[in-house]
């Protein structure tokens, strides 16, 4: 594999110090439930948002007070047309047309409202109103052309997956028959129309709960692991979350839609659940939030669509004690509402990576060979290694190798033709050698497993062919 020597800062400065809400790569938003009766006042709620460093929201209604305390903010949200209300808006266009003067004019621009969503899984609404969904969609754009509004503010709706048909494997993804042409199609033209997005709302979890004994936790959790390959296209998947989300593109493109771009409106993991919820965790929560964060920040889609950034809510801000249903239900929180936080999650770029290696800043996952377990800061002392991201854009990957064999001073001998380490002769395997070797170099400091995005520490040894990977140098 050649090796060319570049530059320090191609490597460790390829993420600025941003808030990782909105960057060229992608954004994260998140969800501001209320379902629950000791919440903040939304003015509370703004200045946590604000000291979190989160500019973009999503709330399931339009109240007047949450959107009043978000005016002038620079918090950009998006509205929810709620279920009950598609009857209406669909067979009568003046409904529609007062509803977006009272709830959306009367706010916009000094609240930045920049999308609406028209019902929210509509297609298991237990009150039947699919029907309705298309035509208020249209006739709720139809209001915002007559006031100039529509360039600025998109429609959509937010999917669940249970729309689909078929997920596994991602390349054989299809909605359901009865969904495609009643309601998939005409949605999809109109949101390719309009220049809008499809929302989904993906779960992993939910999956991976049912599924504990197929599928791998790690797999879920954005943790190292062997990964799956689609046998109809060859792609490989480190992450249940990639998985489900090109099974959406692949189920677009069966219908004919394949430039219809797809934002995640809701997507966590509850840090408490019933006995029977396999999988709910402080820790686990922890650890899939996080990853989904590093995920968007490496700056690449998903193996199916590498070069769309991911677009993503995290759900939810607080944790909700009147919402029904299993326990879960009411455990998705980031933040308790005393606005503690339920675990840490970073929400600059600054806090996700540290950018210059030298341990100013404490990354994600500590570096320092002791792993958090319970979100809280505990921790215990494990053998720790440094690991390539797979899903890293080839490109980086080569870099940041170039750069650990070059200037970082890596052992990177093992992994020359004809040595112990060359098979299996992949990127990735090469890669996750010289940057462990790096890393155990440099005494597992933090910062030393970054590499600009490409490579993050695992708590277990890696496993490449016969090659050992060395725990200190």
């Amino acid at each position: 594999m050649a090796v060319s020597f570049l530059p320090c800062f191609l490597i460790l400065c390829l993420f600025p110090t941003i808030s990782f809400t909105h960057t060229e790569s992608g954004m994260i938003g998140v969800n501001y439930g209320r379902i629950a009766n000791n919440l903040p006042s939304p003015k509370n709620v703004v200045s946590l948002l604000k000291s979190q460093g989160i500019n973009r929201i999503k709330i399931y209604d339009t109240d007047k007070k949450v959107l009043t305390a978000l005016a002038n903010t620079g918090i950009k949200v998006i509205v929810a047309l709620p279920n009950e209300l598609l009857s209406s808006a669909s067979s009568n266009q003046s409904f529609a047309d007062h509803w977006i003067q009272t709830n959306v004019a009367s706010h916009f621009p000094a609240t930045e409202i920049e999308a609406i969503a028209v019902g929210n899984e509509v297609f298991v609404d237990p009150k039947n109103t699919t029907p309705y969904l298309v035509p208020a969609m249209k006739n709720i754009h139809t209001s915002l052309v007559k006031r100039n509004l529509d360039k600025a503010i998109k429609i959509s709706s937010p999917v669940a997956l249970s729309a689909l048909a078929n997920s596994y494997p991602p390349s054989s993804g299809s909605f359901k028959p009865e969904l495609i042409e009643p309601v998939i199609k005409p949605m999809l033209d109109l949101l390719q129309r309009t220049s809008s997005y499809l929302m989904v709302n993906a779960y992993p979890f939910f999956a991976y709960s049912a599924n504990a004994d197929k599928i791998s936790l790690d797999y879920a959790l954005f943790q190292e692991n062997v990964g799956n390959i689609d046998s109809g296209t060859g792609l490989k998947y480190n992450s249940l979350f990639n998985a489900q989300l090109d099974a959406v593109y692949a189920a677009m493109s069966a219908v004919g839609f394949n430039d219809v771009k797809v934002m995640v409106t809701e997507t966590g993991w509850p840090s408490v659940g019933d006995e029977n919820e396999i999988g709910a965790s402080e820790p686990n929560a922890a650890a899939y939030n996080v990853g989904l964060v590093k995920r968007v920040l490496t700056g690449n889609g998903t193996p199916l669509r590498p070069r769309e950034p991911l677009n993503v809510y995290l759900f939810a801000l607080f944790n909700e004690n009147e919402k029904p249903g299993p326990t879960s239900e009411r455990n998705y929180g980031l933040f308790y509402p005393n606005e503690g936080k339920v675990y840490d999650v970073p929400f600059t770029a600054r806090s996700a990576f540290p950018v210059n290696g030298k341990g100013d800043e404490v990354p994600v996952v500590s570096s320092t060979s002791t792993f958090p377990v319970n979100g809280k800061g505990d921790e215990v002392p494990v053998s720790t290694w440094c690991v390539s991201n797979g899903e890293m854009a080839r490109d980086r990957l080569q870099a940041a190798l170039d750069y650990a064999c070059g200037e970082g001073g890596a052992d990177c001998r093992p992994i020359q033709p004809g040595a112990t380490c060359y098979h299996p002769e992949t990127l990735e395997a090469h890669a996750s050698y010289a940057f462990n070797s790096y890393y155990q170099k440099n005494a597992r400091r933090v910062g030393t497993c970054y590499f600009g995005g490409a490579a993050h520490v695992v708590t277990q040894p890696p496993r490449f062919g016969k090659c050992e990977f060395p725990t200190g140098q």
